[in-house]
């Protein structure tokens, strides 16, 4: 704690009014080691995932201007687009359930805004200016010499880190080699790249470095939707008020009977939105457990068992009640289980090889000289792989034949669409109706992987 001296002058200075957040750093907590785990393998999944590759193509890509997306190695077109509304929507209601069973959770232990604020770049600035009570008391300080030397510093590496994030989040867009092609190529022949590149990392720059603890307070609406997901029986961070009031100081040898809580406000000291989470759940609070890991250490000094703040639901605080699969809880989980259940259907019976065949606008049917019915088609063949598949059409009709405009259409290439004409053809006298339905075979390198269905016009005879 600091000085009354030492307070005054900080207040003085403007260095504690509210408009920037200096957490103390809760040293040796349990939660504190899971937490640095969990973001140690997030982060190594994030710098490492655009450079995975699954036969020379990569293993996610997210390509929104040219509208490809690839998830785990499987691409996914425009004309997939309703699987991918239908992912978002499955993701948005998995956060509404989650949410209501266990909180804020994901910003305190997965949210990539938390971990890099909290795990890298609030470390990076204990490291250069040292603790809470030093980095108060240097920015309440005069710009000196070794002012300016930490904070160039410090600012130096925040910009490099946010450098190596923007060219993370675009290989993700573009791709590592053409990410790659950007920063050794010419610069002249990649302006557009170059200036996104550097776009992004002054955006992440001024996040980590500037908006801080403000993104999640303020920006991000995560926050906002726990007043209308959250009851009584969500798993939040919760101070036990039942056990901890009324607070007050430790004091040996006092008949005054008081609850666990000593007053200390390390749980208040540790956060790094500052809030008090004594007085209940907040909307600035993230769930990041620095809270838990303070308290639990000062009960371990006065002999008191942990758990004064710790994951619990007001119900449990109050009633001492065990966690609930509610009926609300119930229907969130239903909506998401069919929501999965009709993805992963769509996503079973997805067909490689999308086919079109559409009859020509505007004609009926035409009299050939040899005494044969014709009808003109148009067919349009999408390739979703990233191999080129040799094609072959054919009419599961008896009597009917087909016949290609121009060149025949044997092959389609990865990714692409690939357009022909056909005739097809039959006896006038093998003609029973005036629209007859027909069934075309596709086939992909020998296999058969498509039939379409179409009609063919005729005179009856």
């Amino acid at each position: 704690m600091f000085t009354i001296q030492e307070d005054r002058e900080l207040l003085a200075h403007g260095a504690v009014s509210g408009q920037r957040k200096y957490p103390r750093w809760p040293e040796g907590g349990r939660l504190l080691r899971w937490r640095e785990i969990v973001a140690g393998l997030l982060l190594l999944i994030l710098f490492g995932l655009p450079w995975l590759e699954i036969e020379g193509h990569p293993l996610f890509l997210f390509n929104v201007l040219e509208r490809q997306f690839i998830f785990f190695g499987v691409p996914f077109w425009p004309q997939d687009f309703h699987l991918v509304a239908l992912g978002l929507l499955a993701f948005i209601v998995f956060i509404i359930v989650f949410t209501v069973a266990f909180g804020r959770l994901w910003c305190g232990w997965a949210c990539p805004q938390t971990i890099f604020m909290e795990m890298v770049f609030r470390r990076i600035e204990q490291w250069i200016e040292g603790d809470f009570k030093a980095q108060q008391r240097l920015t309440a300080a005069p710009w000196t010499a070794e002012k300016i030397r930490k904070r160039v510093l410090k600012h130096g590496l925040f910009f490099l880190i946010a450098f190596a994030i923007s060219n993370t989040f675009l290989a993700y867009v573009i791709g590592k080699d053409e990410l790659i092609q950007i920063q050794t190529d010419n610069p002249a022949n990649h302006l557009g790249g170059l200036a996104a590149l550097l776009i992004f990392t002054l955006i992440f720059y001024f996040v980590f470095a500037r908006l801080r603890e403000i993104v999640c307070v303020v920006i991000c609406p995560y926050g906002r939707l726990q007043g209308v997901l959250l009851d009584k029986k969500s798993i939040v961070v919760a101070y036990d008020y039942v056990r901890g009031e009324p607070r007050g100081k430790l004091r040996k040898q006092s008949a005054e009977v008081k609850g666990d809580c000593v007053d200390c406000s390390l749980c208040v000291q540790v956060c790094p939105t500052g809030i008090d989470i004594r007085k209940g759940t907040q909307l600035e609070c993230i769930n990041c457990t620095a809270c838990i890991d303070a308290c639990d250490g000062v009960m371990d000094k006065i002999n008191k068992p942990q758990g004064l703040i710790r994951y619990a639901s007001q119900e449990g605080i109050e009633q001492g009640k065990k966690f609930q699969f509610t009926g609300r809880l119930k229907a969130y989980t239903l909506v998401l289980i069919l929501l999965l259940g009709g993805l992963g259907y769509l996503l079973l019976t997805r067909k490689a090889i999308e086919t079109t065949v559409l009859r020509a606008s505007g004609l009926t049917f035409q009299k050939q000289a040899d005494g044969q019915i014709s009808n003109l088609y148009t067919v349009e063949v999408l390739n979703k792989t990233f191999k080129p598949v040799a094609l072959e059409f054919k009419v599961k009709n008896p009597g009917f034949s087909l016949q290609y405009v121009g060149q025949p259409l044997q092959t389609a290439q990865p990714g692409t669409f690939t357009k022909s004409s056909f005739f097809l053809l039959t006896p006038a006298k093998g003609i029973q109706e005036n629209k007859t339905p027909l069934t075309i075979e596709v086939r992909a390198n020998g296999q058969l992987m498509q039939e379409v269905k179409t009609n063919f016009m005729g005179p009856v005879l």
